[in-house]
């Protein structure tokens, strides 16, 4: 069966050229072939045919939607911040892992320090690598007592000047907040009027709280379980209104540190895979040999995957999303298939993308990644450009 665009596109446009393997189509990895032109997925070959495919011909043993990963304070070596070399380095080096979207990320800061960091954002726009879609804040507007590894003066001098920064803001696409904070609901209600997805975390709220905040327009959980009121039987917090509310999409670092399998199993069963993005939370230590990185001018402690402040605090991760799929699978049992929409489908949903981005489908924009049978990334595709390749899959 074949699925197109409307019309037969030009053999001659540039940048045609197809890649085979199980492709992961309406949920279900089916094998497939699929006909990639002047950037877009132009044509989606489900059955055998003796229609010939345009050379090259890449194949692999599964073919995903590009990863999409919606917390990224950094990596290999460097931090988001006011320098657009960061963002440029991290769109550089990302297809590596699989990620071909991602918004970067901020933790809190002095009121003065967003406008910096947005400006370094529009300088660092280009095409060369994993596409920026915006910038995710965040804070400053969160909880003191589960401020985790911000800046807990950075957190209580948050200020109103802070706010018109984020609220004037062309750039920002995702701002984390607690909404029990004085004035946070009125917050949410502003950011949402604005466009802005809001995504409830280091939080202290009650379960009523958060239910709240979910009311005034927050849609997405900033990292499940981490720096949020625990789950008890009589006070069932943060945790028991995010698992609860199907309004609500939950961030899991899947790293089995952050998070417990049996958690991160839980978060899959009370949410299912349509209600869980899978995101790094990365830090400068990412992707690097263990040593001491710098978050907001904290000293971060990596060893492996696991980062943490020098008192034991967690504080973002050393986490790659590709690994964090291949965790999903093999920690809490999650489907491949469904694996792969929690790092793609899902957070493209999140940000109103899921018309162009995060699926497989005739039309949209060929992001791709090509995996092994290990769920290892052989190749990535960003619009179409190959931006990353490993000694597995070659065109034919």
């Amino acid at each position: 069966m074949s699925h197109s665009t409307n019309k037969t596109l030009d053999e001659e446009v540039a940048g045609r050229f197809a890649v085979q393997g199980s492709a992961l189509i309406d949920g279900i990895l089916t094998s497939a072939s699929l006909v990639i032109c002047a950037g877009r997925i132009a044509e989606i070959i489900t059955e055998s045919s003796s229609a010939a495919l345009p050379m090259p011909v890449y194949r692999a043993d599964v073919i995903a939607p590009g990863y999409i990963d919606l917390q990224v304070n950094g990596g290999f070596g460097v931090e988001v911040g006011a320098d657009p070399k960061a963002i440029l380095h991290l769109s550089s080096i990302l297809p590596s892992t699989g990620v071909t979207a991602f918004l970067p990320t901020v933790v809190s800061s002095t009121a003065d320090f967003y406008p910096r960091a947005f400006r370094a954002f529009q300088e660092a726009i280009n095409e060369a690598g994993a596409t920026p879609l915006g910038m995710h804040t965040e804070g400053p507007f969160l909880s003191p007592e589960r401020s985790g590894a911000h800046s807990r003066a950075a957190v209580e001098a948050a200020s109103r000047q802070a706010l018109s920064s984020l609220l004037d803001s062309d750039v920002l696409r995702l701002v984390t907040i607690a909404p029990e904070v004085p004035g946070g609901l009125d917050y949410i209600r502003r950011f949402r009027e604005r466009g802005v997805v809001v995504s409830l975390g280091h939080t202290n709220a009650t379960y009523e709280e958060f239910i709240e905040g979910v009311d005034a327009g927050a849609s997405l959980v900033t990292h499940l379980y981490s720096a949020m009121s625990p789950f008890r039987h009589r006070e069932p917090g943060a945790v028991g209104a995010a698992l609860l509310d199907d309004r609500t999409t939950v961030a899991l670092i899947a790293d089995g540190v952050h998070t417990h399998p049996a958690s991160l199993q839980l978060a899959l069963r009370c949410k299912g895979a349509d209600r869980v993005a899978l995101v790094t939370d990365a830090i400068a230590g990412a992707g690097m040999a263990s040593g001491v990185y710098r978050l907001q001018g904290r000293a971060i402690h990596v060893t492996g995957e696991t980062s943490r402040l020098a008192d034991g605090t967690l504080a973002g991760s050393g986490l790659t999303l590709d690994k964090a799929v291949r965790y999903m699978v093999d920690l809490a049992g999650a489907r491949v298939a469904d694996a792969l929409r929690m790092a793609s489908e899902v957070p493209a949903r999140i940000l109103g993308l899921d018309d162009q981005k995060g699926r497989l489908k005739a039309g949209f924009d060929a992001d791709l990644v090509l995996l092994d049978a290990d769920l290892e990334v052989q190749a990535t595709f960003v619009a179409g450009k190959l931006f990353y390749q490993r000694d597995g899959p070659k065109p034919a």
